[in-house]
């Protein structure tokens, strides 16, 4: 394990639980040091948890953080946060009050002290927002009436505005199209401080100076990008295989070798029982070697079990140290879709009608704000938007949206899960939510607690229990809050999926995997057909998208 020399965050120890029991950390120790580290893991691992704990808006049930400096925190749930303004966002509320309320006229003293020497706040915010490509949008606009994308941007210039020295960043890139996420790279490279980053997106992880993994309730911290950790990850599971086949030899040649004494033991009693039946030696000798050799065969039989123990401890040693990691194992239920069956249509740019029908497979990219995410709730709530019309032609269609704000803060997830299907017995509803591992006492944690992943998996519980099963599906940004593990069984499921599947996604790399029949850019001018997908990326080959008149 490598670590920077110089510690910025130093966890002692540190034990976290929630009200309800669930133990989320347990005597979790380490450090993290300057400059920028990448923290990845698992999704359900503590990640968001030890960042809400090393911000301080969490209290440890036992153990310490230390951070040597102010600390800064970009939450993974900013979206969410639909009813603040631009200016909560950017952390300049209190100060643009202030300074409003003196040019009003207010001359009292508590508006001076609040505002203190910032008295071109104003100014300097609308110049960061213009920096991160955000000219236009006021400091008074709702964060409800932005995309994701920028509402993320948005809080990633009020960190740059309010200069801590370490700042905390969960999944930054969600929701950034291709430019924004560049312009977040740029600010990586150039961040002056302490960057301690939780993220699945392999293109910002390979930026970082360290890379550390929450795992198994341990912290281990490599010196380099992900890739190094990779690299690391496969030497150290690869020398953990072979450890684990030595031990398994070992344990073999302990049964063995107990079983050779135990022959051994048993041959030498048939010889002393045939000797004290025909009276070889004097009585009273025999019975006194029997009792010697009872002794004796005990102790060795105690030593070759004694050794078998170990090495089988050894084998489940090994066993640990070798990697298992838990997988989602759900298939979506079959909607039987034909090939003919149609599904929705939409109005490109020129005014033709792009036919979504039968189980083809849509992306629709586009920048941040162009309104992709309002395009797709048209398809569930049918309206005109910016002179793209789009235009269902069945009901049942399923929506997970990028905000995931509709499963109901406040519900437990079992209780949210069991509002999607409450003629579903209970049982049922547990094992699936096992099957995403969610499990035991878990199902019993509020919804509003849950890390981004933790969400996306109740949403998903709700397409899977969809009664009659959904004929379409809608995915707004679904790789957004996923662990990579988790992106490859998403892949996995959409892969049985036979119904229809129009998804928005900046995710270059989670797109070429679906086997896209369509691309479609949504940009000023409308909707229009994108690059096309090789044909080695298609799954169904014999089907194409029609566009009619």
């Amino acid at each position: 394990m490598t670590t920077s020399p110089t510690p910025a965050i130093t966890l002692a120890g540190l034990s976290f639980a929630w009200p309800d029991g669930t133990t989320v950390l347990e005597d979790l120790s380490g450090t993290f040091g300057t400059g920028r580290t990448g923290l990845i893991g698992d999704n359900g691992s503590g990640k968001s948890t030890l960042l809400r704990l090393i911000a301080g808006e969490l209290a440890p049930s036992s153990g310490t953080v230390t951070a040597t400096g102010t600390v800064g925190h970009l939450p993974q749930n900013l979206p969410l946060r639909t009813g603040a303004a631009v200016a909560d966002l950017l952390g300049i509320r209190t100060r643009l009050t202030a300074l409003r309320a003196i040019e009003d006229g207010d001359c009292d003293p508590a508006r001076y002290d609040a505002l203190g020497e910032d008295w071109d706040v104003e100014a300097r915010s609308l110049a960061a927002l213009s920096r991160s490509g955000l000219d236009g949008i006021t400091l008074d606009r709702s964060v409800g009436t932005l995309s994701g994308g920028e509402a993320m941007l948005v809080a990633l210039a009020g960190l740059r505005l309010a200069g801590d020295d370490i700042v905390l960043c969960d999944e930054p890139t969600n929701d950034l199209d291709r430019p924004a996420r560049h312009r977040l790279y740029d600010a990586i490279r150039d961040w002056p401080g302490t960057l301690l980053v939780v993220s699945h997106d392999v293109e910002l992880l390979s930026l970082m100076d360290a890379t550390a993994e929450l795992h198994a309730g341990a912290l281990t911290v490599v010196g380099g990008p992900y890739d190094r950790y990779r690299e690391q990850l496969a030497r150290d599971q690869a020398a953990a295989a072979q450890d684990l086949r030595a031990a398994e030899q070992d344990l073999r040649a302990e049964q063995r070798r107990r079983v050779e004494a135990q022959t051994a033991l048993d041959r030498r009693r048939r010889y002393a029982r045939t000797d004290f039946e025909n009276r070889r030696r004097p009585k009273m000798i025999m019975k006194t070697r029997a009792q010697e050799a009872q002794v004796s065969a005990g102790k060795l039989r105690g030593r070759h079990d004694a050794a078998v123990d170990a090495a089988r401890e050894q084998v489940a040693e090994r066993e640990r140290a070798l990697r298992e990691d838990a997988r989602i194992t759900i298939d979506l239920p079959d909607p039987a879709v034909p090939a003919g069956r149609r599904l929705a249509e939409l109005e490109d740019a020129d005014g033709r009608m792009i036919l979504l029908q039968g189980p083809r497979r849509v992306a629709l990219t586009g920048r941040n704000g162009i309104g992709k995410t309002r395009l797709l709730r048209t398809l569930v709530d049918p309206a005109p938007h910016r002179g793209v019309r789009a235009r269902p032609f069945t009901r049942r269609i399923g929506m997970l949206p990028q905000r995931l704000d509709h499963l109901g803060e406040d519900l437990t997830i079992l209780e949210s899960v069991r509002a999607s299907a409450p003629a579903t017995p209970v049982g049922e509803l547990r094992a699936l939510l096992a099957r995403l591992l969610l499990r035991g006492e878990a199902v019993d944690r509020r919804v509003g607690d849950l890390s981004g992943g933790e969400r996306f998996r109740v949403a998903l519980a709700g397409l899977v229990l969809a009664d009659p099963p959904h004929e379409l599906l809608v995915l707004d940004e679904p790789t957004n809050s996923l662990d990579l593990g988790s992106i490859d069984a998403l892949v996995d499921v959409l892969a049985g999926y036979r119904g229809g599947l129009l998804v928005v996604s900046h995710d270059e790399h989670f797109l070429e995997r679906l086997g896209l029949d369509l691309r479609l850019v949504l940009d000023e001018d409308g909707l229009r057909p994108g690059t096309a997908p090789l044909p080695a990326q298609r799954r169904f080959r014999d089907r194409s998208v029609d566009s009619a008149e």
